[in-house]
């Protein structure tokens, strides 16, 4: 009987160890895609949500449901989405990990604007925000015109 050299036995073993790190990228791969259509699925509630506020009225520091002011609004429709957002547009964009340029945005990402991040607004696709503007004023479908799109400064994907 003649004896098998050590690298002639450990050969076949190769392929299959070669499999284990490719499984376990494919598993990461599927959850990764599970997490991105939970959170679409969240962002299309939300979405949802900031439509059926059209209209209410603007009101310094309100959370609804009667009247909103621009990031209670935001916290309202993620909160509806599942998720728990802070209070103000500053703790907001700090808080939400997934930054967003202004040509990656997707339905329920939250933009804001001006230099201190002072105003927000939930994007609801194909260049159109829903917010609270100011006071006087109602919940309101916006164009992101050649305005906003001037003092955008930031979005962020919340629900991931």
């Amino acid at each position: 009987m003649t004896a098998v050299p050590a690298e002639a036995a450990a050969l076949p073993a190769a392929p299959a160890a070669a499999q284990a790190p490719a499984a376990s990228a494919k598993a990461a791969a599927a959850k990764k895609a599970s997490k991105i259509k939970k959170q679409r699925k969240r962002a299309a509630k939300a979405v949802k949500f900031a439509y059926a506020q059209i209209g209410d009225p603007y009101r310094y520091g309100a959370t609804g449901p009667n009247a909103w002011d621009c990031s209670g609004l935001a916290g309202g429709a993620w909160r509806k989405a599942g998720v728990k957002l802070p209070r103000t547009t500053y703790q907001i964009y700090a808080h939400v990990k997934r930054k967003v340029r202004y040509s990656k945005l997707r339905k329920g990402d939250l933009v804001f604007f001006y230099s201190g991040r002072s105003h927000m607004g939930i994007y609801v696709g194909k260049g159109y925000m829903i917010h609270a503007p100011s006071s006087g004023k109602r919940v309101q479908k916006v164009k992101l015109s050649t305005y906003y799109k001037r003092h955008f400064n930031g979005a962020v994907r919340p629900g991931l």
